[in-house]
């Protein structure tokens, strides 16, 4: 393989959560009498928590504080996770992929470390990924590329020689801007395949098409 590690997205990647996070956030604005329209949704999807909270903040004039707004959020979602998500299609067979040529992998989220702990342990993929890396460690979350480039470090593999799995724009423009390949899966709920035509040129239709790619070279 041309590549030296494989780092994954979660949400709407690895697992269907993106819808989980809409019903999330859904019930949130709409417990205060506001109208969680699409238009916001997608100008927020794949954004670090804080930065998208405080994005619905502003819109909505909404009196709590961000890091309110994050414990009541993250509250729903640690309900959710367990009882609601499961696996994309290919998401396992990209994950036995991995494991069985001893490939370095990482998790690459901006989602929090316990949202990312409590989905992966209940998909059976605890003992799987040693590397968790979430926006909350850095300066900014996707867009910006600093959370690949903290699992590439964490690694000790060089980012230009790593494959990103990405399912949004916004952490396909992070994984670009940390000099990865990036290779996409559009999450249909928010995301057409044409949005990431500025970003990269490998986009597929399933994980499936991605090993099928991958065990072709």
């Amino acid at each position: 393989m041309k590549f030296d590690a494989i780092i994954f997205d979660m949400d709407g990647l690895l697992v269907d959560s993106e819808i989980v996070w809409y019903k999330a956030e859904d019930e949130m604005i709409t417990d205060r009498g506001f109208v969680y329209s699409e238009e916001v949704r997608d100008a927020i999807v794949g954004m670090r928590i804080d930065q998208f909270l405080a994005k619905l903040k502003d819109i909505y004039q909404l009196p709590e504080t961000v890091s309110e707004l994050i414990q009541e959020l993250e509250g729903r979602m640690l309900k959710l996770i367990p009882a609601v998500v499961k696996p994309n299609p290919g998401a396992q067979a990209m994950i036995d992929f991995v494991i069985q040529n001893n490939i370095p992998h990482a998790i690459a989220s901006n989602s929090s470390i316990n949202i990312i702990n409590i989905t992966l342990e209940s998909q059976g993929w605890g003992d799987i990924f040693a590397v968790r890396c979430t926006g909350d460690d850095e300066i900014s979350g996707k867009p910006d590329p600093f959370v690949y480039l903290r699992a590439a470090e964490k690694l000790g593999v060089d980012p230009k020689r790593c494959l990103a799995l990405e399912d949004s724009p916004n952490g396909s423009k992070a994984a670009v801007a940390a000099g990865m390949t990036c290779y996409v899966v559009p999450d249909l709920s928010h995301s057409k395949p044409e949005a990431f035509k500025p970003i990269t040129p490998h986009v597929f239709t399933s994980l499936n098409d991605v090993l099928s790619d991958l065990l072709a070279e």
